[in-house]
């Protein structure tokens, strides 16, 4: 609703001509910029033992899901992206945890999808199969690195992950 709203020019200074598109995608970039920087910088993360004992505030993990979910309806990036620096770094979610639950989200959104879109299209099933191995196997993979891997290092990779999306964003959409 909100995007309708947006016009389809937001700026034009001379040759400088911000359209809606341009403007959601550098907000986007920005966005995961800062929050790139927010999971590099060296903060002391609480341990996991002082982890378990926090309560979470129910309140807090509604507003956080309510403005990540606007936000990637605005932007069109899918919330288990954006989920997870706000799981880390609002909710004080230990880094594995927080792709943990990013990654259910996503699966329980490509079902709801999937199941929606099963009667009114045609499935290329061969692919399906192939690409769901695929994709059981990289978990594997990704679960023997993952119990190696420190969360903190995790964290900060991360962190750089994005810093180097945003910067391949903002550098497509100013040139």
């Amino acid at each position: 609703y909100i995007i309708g709203l947006i016009p389809d020019q937001i700026i034009s200074i001379g040759d400088l001509i911000i359209t809606k598109e341009k403007f959601l995608l550098l907000f986007f970039s920005f966005l995961i910029f800062f929050a790139g920087i927010a999971m590099i910088r060296n903060r002391k993360d609480k341990s996991s033992n002082e982890r378990r004992g926090l309560k979470y505030d129910k309140l807090l993990i509604l507003i956080e899901g309510t403005v990540v979910g606007f936000i990637t309806g605005l932007v069109g990036a899918g919330g288990g992206f954006i989920i997870i620096p706000v799981l880390v770094l609002f909710s004080k979610l230990n880094m594995k945890s927080a792709i943990a639950t990013s990654l259910v989200i996503i699966a329980i959104k490509s079902l709801v999808g999937f199941i929606g879109d099963v009667e009114n299209h045609d499935i290329d099933w061969i692919f399906l199969v192939k690409f769901s191995s695929i994709s059981i196997v990289g978990i594997y993979i990704g679960q023997a690195i993952g119990i190696k891997i420190d969360g903190a290092k995790l964290k900060k990779g991360f962190g750089y992950f994005i810093l180097i999306i945003a910067s391949s964003i903002l550098i497509k959409e100013i040139l």
